[in-house]
C-alpha cells in the first residue's frame, strides 16, 4: 500500500483522501507532502492527482503525477531566512497592503514585534499621515510591476 508504506505518519490521511478523492472522480491539484525513500530520506513531493478510467468511462484507479519540490523549499527556507537576519528593515505586503513579511531588523527599528503588524494593512495603521498617499502611490506602483528605487 503506498500511503501506508511511503508516506510520513503526519501525512498519511490527508494522501489517502486524496486518493480516495481521486477515485470518487475529483482531482487534486498541487498537493505538497513529504515522501521517506528506501534510504530513510525526507523528500518533498508536489502531486497531482485525477481519476483513472477504462474505455466504457468505470473509474479504474488513481494517475498520480508527483515532482521532487525538496529543492525548492529548501531554497524558500534559506531566502526566509535571509531575510530575516538582514541588516535592513525587511517587510512584505500582500495585494491588499496587509503586512505578510517583517524582518528581525523591522522589530528592532519600529519596536513592532511581527505578532503586532502580520496581516494588518502598513499604510493604514503604521504610515503617519502625511506619508499615507505618497507610500500607498508606491506600493500601487510596485504591485503593479513598477519598481521604485530609494524611496
Amino acid at each position: 500500500n503506498l500511503v501506508r508504506d511511503f508516506i510520513t505518519a503526519d501525512f498519511k490521511a490527508s494522501v489517502q483522501e486524496v486518493f480516495d478523492k481521486a477515485l470518487g472522480g475529483e482531482e487534486t491539484a498541487n498537493y505538497e507532502f513529504p515522501v521517506m525513500t528506501k534510504g530513510g530520506a525526507r523528500v518533498d513531493v508536489l502531486l497531482n492527482a485525477t481519476t483513472r478510467r477504462d474505455e466504457t468511462n468505470h473509474v479504474i484507479g488513481v494517475v498520480g503525477i508527483g515532482q521532487d519540490i525538496t529543492a525548492r523549499i529548501n531554497q524558500e527556507q534559506e531566502y526566509a531566512k535571509l531575510i530575516d537576519s538582514a541588516n535592513a528593515p525587511i517587510f512584505g505586503i500582500d495585494v491588499n497592503g496587509n503586512v505578510n513579511v517583517w524582518n528581525q531588523c523591522a522589530i528592532r527599528v519600529t519596536g513592532f514585534d511581527a505578532k503586532d503588524v502580520m496581516g494588518k494593512n502598513l499604510v493604514r495603521d503604521f504610515i503617519t499621515a502625511d506619508f499615507k498617499a505618497s507610500v500607498q502611490e508606491v506600493f500601487d506602483k510596485a504591485l503593479g510591476g513598477e519598481e521604485t528605487a530609494n524611496y
